[in-house]
């Protein structure tokens, strides 16, 4: 297994990289990043914003092509090893005559380009682990390239084992479907997401299976099961939630106890009483015999000692 940590978000930017980055769809790099090459299909995509963990996948496609990209040089030796900083000033200084200066020289240059699409098999992992963890479980850990190699069993563990546990299953789900030839069907299940949206509004009207009645901007169609091993939405298969209780549905903090069909909470949210009170309460809105079949197993997944 291939993985590769790469840099995603505001970073970018400020480092003058003009990206049009989506981390759970698509991410672009070019040929002046070392390593550009060597991610390719079926390798998993880890992105990080220096800070913290974003997020992961298994890219599907990555698309080549051709473009400009304008670099900024030294004003003083015409050199481009030149970036800016964040709280110093002049902004920039030249690593090579170590000039420093707040407008750099803009050169325009021809670059391949590389767009991984990467959708189906996204899990968000927002501040599972830390930057400074992440930078640990490099194969480099000292690297500062925006490409780098992760141990990916080092990680992999980390992630389900560590204080915020994540099981990803998910992953090799996806790599089975990709190398399967069923890439398309995994892109079609996300492309449906509106449609499915609809049908459990039509269904439930606009309430969050956890809390009750909310605006449904704020609400999502959250799956039940993890899309990236069906080519389909499934009946029952899904509830809608708020966006912040979707997310911790989807990281296993907050589970229904198929027998009592009640929430339970993780301790790991003790701290915030908007969640805790909800441990215990009922789900607010009418389940299915498909339901409990679908929240029996993402309880098995997340409540293994209890299932």
């Amino acid at each position: 297994m291939t993985a590769w940590l790469v840099i995603a978000g505001n970073e970018r930017k400020l480092a003058g990289e003009g990206y049009d980055d989506d981390p759970s769809r698509h991410y672009s790099w070019d040929e002046t990043v070392p390593n550009a090459a060597d991610m390719v299909r079926g390798d998993v995509i880890v992105l990080w914003d220096t800070q913290t963990l974003l997020g992961l996948s298994v890219i599907e496609e990555v698309t080549v092509g051709h473009g400009s990209k304008r670099t900024p040089a030294c004003p003083f030796c015409g050199r481009a090893d030149v970036a800016p900083r964040k709280t110093m000033t002049p902004v920039y200084k030249c690593w090579i005559c170590k000039e420093e200066f707040d407008e750099p020289l803009w050169k325009e240059r021809e670059v391949t380009t590389y767009r991984s699409r990467h959708e189906a098999g996204w899990v968000d992992l927002h501040g599972v682990l830390t930057g400074a963890e992440l930078r640990a479980l490099c194969v480099k850990p000292r690297s500062q390239l925006s490409l780098r190699r992760l141990r990916w069993d080092d990680f992999h563990q980390a992630v389900e084992k560590g204080r915020m546990p994540v099981p990803l299953d998910i992953v090799d789900t996806t790599l089975e479907v990709i190398s399967g030839g069923h890439r398309k069907a995994t892109v079609r299940v996300r492309r449906g997401q509106p449609r499915f949206r609809r049908t459990l509004l039509d269904t439930f009207g606009a309430v969050c299976a956890f809390t009750g009645p909310a605006p449904e901007q704020a609400l999502e169609a959250a799956h039940l099961y993890s899309y990236a091993a069906s080519g389909k939405h499934h009946k029952g298969g899904g509830l809608l939630l708020r966006r912040d209780l979707h997310r911790l549905f989807d990281l296993g903090l907050i589970a229904v106890n198929p027998a009592t069909g009640a929430l339970d909470v993780a301790p790991g949210l003790s701290s915030y009483a908007e969640y805790t009170k909800l441990a215990g309460q009922p789900v607010a809105v009418p389940l299915t015999a498909d339901h409990h079949k679908w929240l029996a197993r993402h309880w098995d997944m997340h409540r293994p000692q209890h299932a």
